[in-house]
């Protein structure tokens, strides 16, 4: 196994979450939070906005099983990349469009997808994906963690989750996992 890291944030972490735990290769997935200046922060902290922290999913993938530009389409086809500091109705910094890259290669090529998305004119509006170096990862509380699994009848996992991983399975289905087709 070739296994490597990469963090993305986009938007409300249990969305994210319950997306890439569907795609072959995905090893693991953690909600957390990363990219601010608080240490050990909790969830209570990071939704005031004032920690600079950003919902994130760090997930570990066998490079030999999924490509790092298979995760980044993944990434940039599951959410809105043009909006600012919002998701749907979900809305701050908390919630920014954010790749926090642990090598420089993941840094170029989610540079390169972005230029080649910007001057395909894939999206409406510009890119406002935040590309930065990993920072310190912070696990989100125990609650957080599967929650999508955890709470399928929950309203906010029928009415937001959902229609996300049915959009995704439509658009991805071989990049699933064939246990869960």
């Amino acid at each position: 196994m070739n296994i490597q890291k990469i963090t993305f944030g986009s938007g409300c972490f249990w969305c994210t979450e319950a997306i890439f735990q569907t795609v072959k290769g995905v090893k693991k997935v953690e909600s957390g939070y990363m990219g601010g200046t608080t240490k050990n922060p909790t969830y209570a902290d990071i939704c005031n906005g004032d920690t600079g922290h950003a919902e994130v999913i760090g997930l570990e993938y066998d490079a030999d099983e999924v490509t790092f530009e298979e995760l980044l389409l993944i990434f940039f086809k599951t959410h809105d990349a043009t909006s600012l500091n919002r998701q749907g109705n979900d809305v701050g910094t908390q919630y920014r469009s954010v790749i926090f890259y642990y090598t420089d290669e993941q840094r170029a090529k989610t540079e390169a997808m972005i230029a080649r998305f910007t001057q395909e004119k894939v999206f409406d509006k510009p890119i406002v994906t935040e590309v930065s170096p990993a920072a310190e990862f912070y696990k989100a509380e125990d609650y957080h963690q599967n929650y999508f699994n955890d709470n399928p009848s929950k309203s906010y996992c029928a009415f937001v989750i959902q229609p996300k991983l049915n959009k995704f399975a439509k658009e991805f289905t071989e990049k699933i996992k064939p246990e869960l087709l």
